[in-house]
This record gives C-alpha cells, sequence and structure tokens, in this order.
C-alpha cells in the first residue's frame, strides 16, 4: 500500500488578507473596486481613480456602459443559453456582422483569447493534415503572449514558459520578431501556420514592422502556410481601425478576437475563409461559446465601434494621447514613448514601473490605474471613449506619479501640475454617440478635420 502524501506545512492564510479565499495567481493591492463608469472606478472608501487599463484593454466602451447595460438587461429576460447544439439569434446576427466587416467567411465564438487562439491552431492543423501531408507545426515568436492553456503557452514566447509547467504540448516553434530572415530559417516540412501578435502587448506594446509584416504575409503565400493574426488586443478599434491588420495593407488565412470584443464580458472570436472551414460536428465545442447573452452585448460593442465617427475619435485621443506622452519622455527624461492607437507605453530609464504603478494608485484625492508589463515600461490601455479632457487629466496624475515613483528625479522642463492631480473628475464620458449599423450612418463631427493618430509607426 501506498504511503500517505506528506506534504510540507504551510502558513496559514493571513485573517488581513482581502483575497486570503482565493487561489494565489497574482499579487493583488488591498484596493477593493465596487463602481465604475465610463473611464472612472470607485473604491470601497469612495475613491476614484482615473483607469487607463480597462481591464488589461477589455472594457472598449469603458465601464459599465449604457449599450451594453441595456443589451444585457434585455437579453437575460428573453434567452440565457439554450446550448450550442441549436442556434441562437443573437449569435447569428453577430456572426453575420463580423463576417460583413472583416472579410471572413466563418466564425466560431468562445469565451477567451486563449480558446480562440488554441482554435485557430486547430484549424491550422486540420488544414495541414487534408492539404499539407500532416504539417502541423506552428511558428510564433519571442516575446508573444497568446493565452495561458498549456498549448497557447507554448506558441507563447514568454521567458520560462517552456518549464513552468513541463513537459509542455509540441509543435511550436520559435522565431525573432521583425526577422524575416528567422522565419525562413525555422520552416519545415512540418511547418502549417506562423501566428503573430501585430502589437505585442505583454512583452511591452512591441510594435510589428510594416514591412517585416508584409514580408511575411508574401513568405507565408509562396510556401503555402497559413498566417493567422492574433488580434485579441488589438482587434476591434484599438489601434484606430476595426482591426489592426487593415493599418498594415494585408488580409490573414486566420484572425482570432477577443478582450474588447466584448467590451468587459467573456467573449472571444475565430474567424476563417470558406476553405478553411474544416472542422467536423464534434471537432471543436464549448459550453459557452455563442451563448445569445454574450453575443447580444458583441453586437451591440461592435456596432458602436465599427462608426467612422467613432474610430475617428480613437486616433484623435490617440494622437492626443501620444503627444502628452512625448512631452513627458522630455519632461522626466524617460527612455521613450511608442505604441499604436490607444495602446501605448512609456519606457523608463530604470526598473521602476512598479513603484510608478503604486504611486499612481496612491495618489490623493484622484488615483490613477496604470499596468506594468516589465519593470522597466508602463502600458496604459484606456476604454475608447475617453474624453479630450480625461486625456489631459490621465496625463498630469502621470507625471504626479512618475515623480512619486521614480524618486527625486526633477522634470527637465516645466510641468504643469506640480502636486498629485486636484481637479474632480469629470463626468463619465460616454464617448462618441453611435447607434447600429454602420453603413446607413454618415460620419459625425469627430471624422472631419481632426488630426489622426500614426497607429504602428
Amino acid at each position: 500500500m501506498n504511503a500517505p502524501l506528506t506534504l510540507n506545512p504551510m502558513v496559514a492564510p493571513d485573517a488581513t488578507d482581502t483575497g486570503r479565499d482565493l487561489i494565489t495567481v497574482t499579487t493583488r493591492p488591498p484596493t477593493v473596486f465596487v463602481e465604475g463608469h465610463g473611464s472612472w472606478l470607485t473604491d470601497e472608501a469612495g475613491k476614484q481613480y482615473l483607469d487607463l487599463v480597462q481591464g488589461w484593454a477589455v472594457n472598449s466602451l469603458g465601464h459599465s456602459p449604457a449599450v451594453i447595460a441595456d443589451a444585457l438587461s434585455a437579453q437575460a429576460r428573453r434567452l440565457l443559453n439554450p446550448s450550442p447544439a441549436f442556434h441562437n439569434r443573437p449569435m447569428l446576427d453577430l456572426a453575420r456582422r463580423l463576417v460583413e466587416l472583416s472579410g471572413f467567411d466563418r466564425v466560431w465564438f468562445g469565451s477567451s483569447g486563449a480558446e480562440v487562439n488554441e482554435a485557430a491552431v486547430k484549424l491550422a492543423r486540420r488544414f495541414g493534415r487534408r492539404h499539407r501531408g500532416g504539417a502541423h507545426e506552428v511558428i510564433s515568436f519571442d516575446g508573444a503572449f497568446h493565452g495561458r492553456t498549456l498549448a497557447m503557452m507554448s506558441a507563447s514566447g514568454k521567458p520560462g514558459w517552456d518549464s513552468l509547467f513541463a513537459p509542455m504540448p509540441a509543435g511550436f516553434a520559435k522565431a525573432r520578431y521583425n526577422d524575416i530572415g528567422s522565419v525562413e530559417r525555422v520552416i519545415t516540412p512540418q511547418s502549417v501556420a506562423v501566428m503573430i501578435e501585430l502589437v505585442q502587448g505583454e512583452a511591452g506594446v512591441n510594435l510589428a514592422d510594416p514591412g517585416f509584416v508584409r514580408e511575411l504575409r508574401a513568405l507565408t503565400t509562396e510556401r503555402q502556410l497559413l498566417l493567422i493574426a492574433d488580434e485579441v488586443q488589438t482587434g476591434i478599434g484599438r489601434c484606430g481601425r476595426l482591426f489592426a491588420h487593415e493599418l498594415l495593407g494585408i488580409q490573414p488565412d486566420v484572425m482570432t478576437l477577443a478582450k474588447g470584443i466584448g467590451g468587459g464580458v467573456p467573449l472571444a472570436a475565430v474567424l476563417c475563409p470558406e476553405w478553411l472551414n474544416g472542422f467536423e460536428p464534434g471537432d471543436q465545442g464549448g459550453t459557452y461559446g455563442g451563448n445569445p447573452l454574450m453575443a447580444a452585448v458583441g453586437l451591440a460593442v461592435v456596432n458602436t465601434v465599427c462608426q467612422e465617427d467613432f474610430l475617428a475619435h480613437v486616433r484623435q485621443r490617440a494622437d492626443q494621447l501620444a503627444r502628452g506622452l512625448n512631452s513627458i519622455v522630455r519632461e522626466h527624461g524617460l527612455v521613450a514613448e511608442r505604441g499604436a492607437g490607444l495602446l501605448r507605453a512609456l519606457v523608463l530609464p530604470g526598473d521602476t514601473a512598479p513603484a510608478v504603478v503604486e504611486a499612481a494608485r496612491e495618489l490623493s484625492p484622484v488615483g490613477l490605474v496604470l499596468n506594468a508589463p516589465r519593470p522597466h515600461l508602463l502600458r496604459l490601455m484606456p476604454a475608447l471613449t475617453i474624453s479630450e479632457d480625461e486625456v489631459d487629466q490621465a496625463l498630469d496624475l502621470l507625471r504626479s506619479a512618475l515623480r512619486a515613483g521614480m524618486g527625486s528625479r526633477e522634470p527637465s522642463s516645466s510641468c504643469p501640475q506640480t502636486s498629485a492631480c486636484t481637479r474632480r473628475p469629470a463626468a463619465p464620458s460616454a464617448g462618441p454617440r453611435s447607434g447600429h449599423g454602420c453603413a446607413d450612418r454618415p460620419a459625425g463631427p469627430a471624422a472631419s478635420g481632426g488630426a489622426t493618430a500614426r497607429c504602428l509607426p
């Protein structure tokens, strides 16, 4: 009989730890948020925060927008989930809308980016089995982040992930980002696809070079490889166009979407042309995939974001934010600012980003929510509906957070704020007003005469 398993004694959870009942997956501050509207969050103590993270680029329309609340309320009273074995009207309507807007022919819905990225790999492997003699290997890139399932951790290029939960699934090769020669060198007869993020968000908002992407599209076409665009973070207006690949003048063979398509609820999609529609019944599925509650929200979000006046607003705010961040780089002696649309990063001269994030949150009376994906880098992912005044206020708060988090470093030029921003939060911004349907509505004032940001410079 086997001996009983002996575990090392564990320290009892701290009774004062707010998250003591949760499995530990991240280090969270003690702050507990209870309400959010537009660009603003409120904690249990009533303090307000200007949110430049928005659930990691999830809340494309900001916190608790009326269009999502209305869609949820109406659909919840009508039909929640008849099971994916049956059609439902919101799923069909959202699929049709995405087909119309994207140039693809088929859609499968999931609940997370990892889920649809894995579905994209399954489509590629099915294609390889049927048309490429069993080719199955997917080429991805150093620094990539495609999700947290075991297969998507193998596909990702995050340092240390190849051994964190070993043994890892095989069938993934790595090339260097923006290096077409490295892609050519890892292609073998077993290669079936290349998977790429057009902006590597988790790696620090690394931008794919337009020339590299065009060369990659040509190379994959020549070698009969599929090109999979992971637009989980860049899709649905984040870069000022509905999809980031539009900025680069290429059409991928497969595209994945998540985060912003749900506007805060769990919704994701993989899109492909008819000739890649290779699943047989039962090959792929998911209990919650395409459920009417989430699909109704997705349809409301997509119909809002696809309006040209809405996208013009995103480009205008991106241009304003980029200009302000470049001024901060000069004032505070930082390394650089970079980004695509309203997905931007500040590169710091040292590993002080976590301290700046904490200092931003602790600002008073108004806090600022930032993200530090790397020790020397801040990532900004505001709501696509952020207003002009809110961008200015965010920049003022950021200056204060940098001074507090980077120590005694003084700005190299005059700064408009000498202490934490004391302006009261503006009323939550509803952003550009949009109806449903993109082709039947003229562009509003934001679409004419506004400056546009250079996405993926």
